[in-house]
């Protein structure tokens, strides 16, 4: 291992931070990538445990709260805490752990990584536990249908071997019908709380076709959300598998955390983290950033539910919508980390916004979102429209009163300068 990649990439991250630019997860990585295509597979070779989490919406809270769980277990944990989850962002994080000749002080390594990029990482990592969220639509132009991405997915875990556990949503189709493709040992999470089923499916559902032989999938049983739920194919036989763990109390509001929480913690106990720790660890858990999210501003505080697919988008308004919300902040952008297409925005349930609830859209596709406003709450007149992120902090504020709390539902890069704006640094 080259020591020149690794003294000029903790050069760069710490003239990141010292300046405020960033967190330093990406460009050393990328450096030593430049110097070094290999060092990936070097780091791996020093034996450590290695847990990869991968997934459209939760990697984030889920890397969180596992490594919270490591923490209060006695064990030396690291994690891509910026969410750089390319493989960038993974290189930076050995990095920073490694001493000057390459060699890592942690144990235990926790990486989220990005959907598209979980071929390339099992070509050069061979991981301990590979988990897997859920799938869903998301930057359409970047990944294209679930299909395209299951069958990454399948091809890449089928290289596994009995040494890697593979942890599986049971509620999502595509993603449970991954253990019937790998030799790894499989394990599998899901819920089972009757009294959140739903009779039918909601308009934003992805995988509702049997990912073995393309029947339409039944969910006479119910469904939680989108596509999650009970699900099974008359044609094949193919059906849910019981989960091997459906239920922990999350210390999060929302049907989507219930999902994080349990999958953190079956990685956990596989793991070998005894109950107990686990329980206490989540008891003190505090958010990720963006995720639920709280800032206190002129007396006034400001919750951030990242929102950037319909679904995630659907689950954030109804656990919102929960708490009662006088104004809404919506920030809309279609840069490069949203996604270029944001027609998916007509996917997204807003007509379950009541009727005198304020609504402040912003963002690159303001406009977008604003006509989108226009059709789910026709005739309401709480709506406004504030391009400059800045002006909508401001105007959203404005709108509540002391101890009041605005809630805002951003696309990602649109969440990354409302932080900045809120604190006064960048975080990638």
């Amino acid at each position: 291992m080259p020591v020149v990649a690794i003294i000029l990439g903790k050069c760069i991250a710490f003239v990141s931070r010292v300046l405020r630019l960033g967190a330093g997860q990406t460009w050393p990585g990328e450096l030593a990538l430049h110097i070094d295509p290999h060092i990936l597979t070097s780091f791996d070779e020093q034996g450590k445990t290695v847990i990869l989490i991968t997934g459209t919406n939760g990697k984030t809270t889920t890397a969180k709260m596992l490594e919270s769980i490591l923490s209060r277990a006695g064990v030396q944990a690291q994690r891509n805490t910026s969410g750089a989850n390319l493989e960038n962002g993974i290189v930076s994080t050995f990095l920073l752990d490694a001493d000057m000749r390459g060699n890592l002080r942690s144990t235990h390594f926790i990486f989220e990584v990005d959907e598209a990029v979980v071929p390339l990482v099992l070509q050069k990592i061979r991981p301990r536990a590979v988990l897997v969220l859920n799938l869903f639509r998301d930057q359409l132009d970047r990944y294209g249908e679930v299909d395209v991405v299951a069958a990454k997915w399948r091809q890449a875990l089928g290289t596994l071997t009995k040494k890697t556990t593979v942890i599986l949503n049971a509620d999502d189709p595509q993603v449970a019908f991954l253990g019937k493709q790998t030799h790894a040992r499989i394990r599998y999470f899901g819920l089972n709380e009757k009294k959140l089923l739903v009779d039918t499916l909601e308009h934003a559902t992805d995988s509702t076709f049997c990912p073995s032989c393309g029947s339409r999938l039944d969910y006479s049983d119910g469904v939680y959300y989108s596509h999650i739920g009970l699900w099974a194919c008359a044609h094949c036989g193919l059906k849910r598998t019981k989960p091997d763990l459906a239920q922990w109390k999350s210390s999060l509001p929302g049907l989507y955390n219930q999902y994080n929480t349990i999958a953190a913690v079956l990685t956990a106990r596989e793991l070998g983290i005894h109950d107990s720790t686990i329980a206490s660890a989540l008891s003190h858990y505090s958010p990720a950033f963006g995720r639920q999210e709280e800032f206190t501003l002129r007396d006034k505080r400001i919750k951030i539910f990242l929102s950037k697919n319909p679904a995630g988008f659907n689950m954030s308004l109804r656990t919102v919508l929960e708490m009662k919300p006088r104004v809404l902040l919506l920030a809309l952008n279609d840069r490069i980390p949203d996604g270029r297409d944001v027609s998916w925005i007509w996917d997204v349930d807003f007509e379950m916004i009541p009727k005198g609830v304020a609504v402040v859209v912003t963002g690159d596709r303001a406009g977008d979102i604003a006509v989108r406003m226009k059709y789910a709450r026709d005739g309401e007149r709480y709506l406004f429209i504030e391009k400059q992120l800045s002006a909508a902090v401001t105007k959203s504020l404005e709108l509540l009163s002391n101890k009041e709390t605005l809630y805002v539902l951003p696309t990602y890069s649109a969440m990354l300068d409302i932080r900045k704006i809120l604190i006064g640094r960048k975080i990638l």
